[in-house]
């Protein structure tokens, strides 16, 4: 009978956590983002994107946006909003610990289908998503 606390060491120190400090929130830095950053579609999901090379501790701060045009009621853009931070969290190792040399990616993940989608959806095209960011 095997257990379910044996995981290799990489395993243990990924976290999968999405603390506060990894949201972005500060107007300025919204503002720059959606003014040059670069972006890019995976339906249902756009990706805007922005890499500082400045110098900073948090690797990666993730905007999340539906837009209420689309979703009338708050319900189902709270519930857009809680399916794509989920997928994020699962998949954020993607950035794997970069040192604080390598500078901040700035991530908007705006949701812009019409229709609500199941999570195992948009969990496949956000991390699709992430990956091609880091192609980039």
């Amino acid at each position: 009978m095997g257990t379910f606390t044996e995981h290799s060491a990489e395993e243990q120190s990924i976290s999968y956590r999405f603390p506060k400090e990894e949201r972005l929130r500060s107007k300025k830095l919204i503002e720059q983002l959606f003014r040059e950053g670069s972006s890019f579609n995976s339906y249902p999901l756009r990706f805007v994107a922005l890499h500082v090379p400045v110098p900073s501790e948090l690797p990666v701060q993730v905007l999340v946006s539906v837009s209420k045009r689309n979703f009338k009621k708050a319900v189902d853009r709270n519930r857009l909003k809680r399916q794509m931070r989920e997928a994020y969290r699962l998949h954020k190792h993607v950035f794997s610990k970069p040192t604080p040399e390598s500078g901040t990616w700035y991530i908007g993940i705006l949701y812009i289908g019409k229709e609500k989608n199941p999570f195992n959806l948009i969990s496949k095209k956000l991390n699709s998503g992430l990956e091609r960011l880091l192609l980039k």
